[in-house]
C-alpha cells in the first residue's frame, strides 16, 4: 500500500447548494464537447493517456459522476505532455474534488492500453489509502456528484470498465485463502 495518506487534505468545502445557472451551462458545454470528441475519436482513432485515483477509506471507494458520461468513474483525467501519470493524477485530484496528495502516497494498481470509445486509451489507476474521510468538494460542472461506496455497492453501478477490474482485484487480494 502507499503511505498512510494521513496528510491528504481537502480544499475549503463548497456550499452544499445545487448547481447554479452558470454551472448548468458548463455541464451542457461538457456534454457537447464530449460528443464532439467522440466524433473526432471515431474518425482519427487517436491514442490517449489518462490517470485516475481510487480513494479508499475504511474499505469504501470514492466514485464520482461526471456531467457528460452515464457511468461512475474515479477522479482523474488526461496526462499532459509535460507531466507524468502520477503528476496528472495529483493535479486531477486537486482540480476535480479538492484533495491534495503527494506522489509517494499513490500506488499504481492498474495499467492497461485498450480500445475505448474509438480511441486507443492508456489508463493508469493509482490507489490512495486515506486514514480519515476528507471533505469532498465538487465543482457542479465537470463533476456533479461524489460518494463513498462499499465494493459490493460499487459493483452494482454502471462503472467505467477498469474500475470494475480494480475493485474485483482488490476483493480477490483480500479474500481468505481457499483451503
Amino acid at each position: 500500500m502507499a503511505g498512510s495518506a494521513g496528510d491528504a487534505t481537502a480544499a475549503a468545502p463548497r456550499a452544499p447548494s445545487g448547481p447554479s445557472l452558470v454551472d448548468l451551462c458548463f455541464q451542457n458545454a461538457y456534454r457537447v464537447a464530449y460528443r464532439l470528441m467522440r466524433a473526432y475519436w471515431a474518425v482519427r482513432r487517436p491514442s490517449t493517456h489518462g490517470a485516475l485515483v481510487s480513494l479508499w477509506h475504511e474499505g469504501e471507494l470514492l466514485l464520482v459522476q461526471n456531467s457528460y458520461v452515464p457511468y461512475r468513474s474515479l477522479p482523474g483525467g488526461y496526462v499532459g505532455r509535460s507531466e507524468t501519470s502520477r503528476e496528472a493524477a495529483i493535479r486531477e485530484l486537486r482540480e476535480e474534488i479538492g484533495i491534495s496528495a503527494r506522489a509517494e502516497e499513490l500506488e499504481k494498481v492498474f495499467d492497461e492500453v485498450k480500445e475505448w470509445e474509438g480511441k486507443r486509451d492508456h489508463v493508469e489507476i493509482f490507489a490512495l489509502e486515506l486514514s480519515r474521510r476528507p471533505e469532498i468538494r465538487i465543482d457542479q460542472r465537470e463533476v456533479v456528484a461524489a460518494g463513498w461506496f462499499s465494493p459490493e455497492q460499487a459493483l452494482t453501478l454502471n462503472l467505467f470498465p477498469p474500475i470494475r477490474k480494480i475493485i474485483e482485484q482488490r476483493q480477490q487480494a483480500s479474500a481468505p485463502p481457499v483451503p
